[in-house]
């Protein structure tokens, strides 16, 4: 088994896991210590545990809970790879819903959650603008909803939440140069995570993170008009960690690449200083 850590904050711990298993394996018992859901990606395994035996395969998610032991076989194919939450006991509280729900072993595949699933994976690549904490939040909120049979109501913001919102969204633009997690932005604001979530989103009808990377994008867009600035200068500039990942976000966002968009922007004002120099 691989295990690859792509976030740890307060709030959870996201692995990605890849075994390679197979039927010839034995299988062997291990124990919860916290609560989770594991989105399964591609592959298939089985799941002894307390709910039952559960055959898993893609868009299918193994559920744990603090004490729960389980047995992972793989009895027709060999290997899976899954994406897992790791949630702490705030987040867990603040999620609400009976506890037993986390003791239902896992789920099979179903839509409400594989499209979920399916957004995390894509943040995980690095290929969305919602942060992966913010869609493992969504996703979990979700599993509880579907589990219990009791969809959430929404949010109904008043005066007060819109002001907290959007003194946190002018805060994010103007701090969108540095790091900036959920957890900072939250803190500012004065709740925890979950809830700054769910009001920042219902507000401005972007989540924190959509709304940091995209302030960077428009402040690069800014700076990519003038041929001074390299376009790595700039993608570290508005806040980028890295060059790769503002060109694949940046043209995703435009349709062009940064030099692109710059020679574009060239372009443009060449065509209005002919026009002025027309008239």
């Amino acid at each position: 088994m691989d295990a690859t850590t792509l976030l740890t904050s307060q709030s959870m711990t996201v692995c990605e896991f890849r075994c390679d298993a197979g039927p010839d394996d034995t299988p062997f018992a291990e124990c919860r210590t916290g609560h989770s859901i594991a989105y399964v990606r591609s592959g298939s395994f089985g799941c002894h545990c307390r709910a039952g035996f559960f055959e898993l395969v893609a868009g299918s998610m193994l559920v744990g809970a603090p004490g729960e032991e389980y047995t992972c076989t793989h009895e027709h194919v060999s290997g899976d790879v899954c994406l897992g939450f790791f949630l702490s006991e705030d987040m867990v509280d603040a999620l609400s819903g009976r506890r037993e729900i986390w003791r239902v072993g896992a789920t099979p595949p179903l839509p409400e959650l594989m499209v979920l699933g399916e957004l995390a994976q894509t943040a995980a690549d690095g290929n969305s603008d919602i942060g992966l904490d913010e869609v493992g939040q969504i996703l979990a909120s979700r599993f509880i909803d579907v589990v219990s049979g009791k969809p959430r109501k929404p949010a109904t913001p008043n005066a007060r939440d819109r002001r907290r919102a959007v003194e946190a969204a002018l805060w994010i633009d103007d701090n969108s140069h540095e790091e900036v997690d959920l957890e900072q932005a939250a803190r500012q604001a004065g709740l925890s995570p979950f809830h700054f979530l769910r009001l920042f989103s219902s507000v401005l009808g972007v989540t924190p993170h959509q709304y940091l990377v995209r302030s960077r994008l428009r402040h690069a867009a800014r700076l990519l008009a003038d041929d001074g600035i390299a376009v790595t200068d700039v993608a570290y500039d508005v806040g980028f960690g890295d060059l790769s990942n503002f060109v694949r976000t940046f043209h995703r966002a435009a349709g062009l690449s940064p030099t692109k968009f710059r020679q574009a922007s060239k372009g443009m004002r060449k065509i209005l200083q002919e026009q002025l120099a027309l008239n």
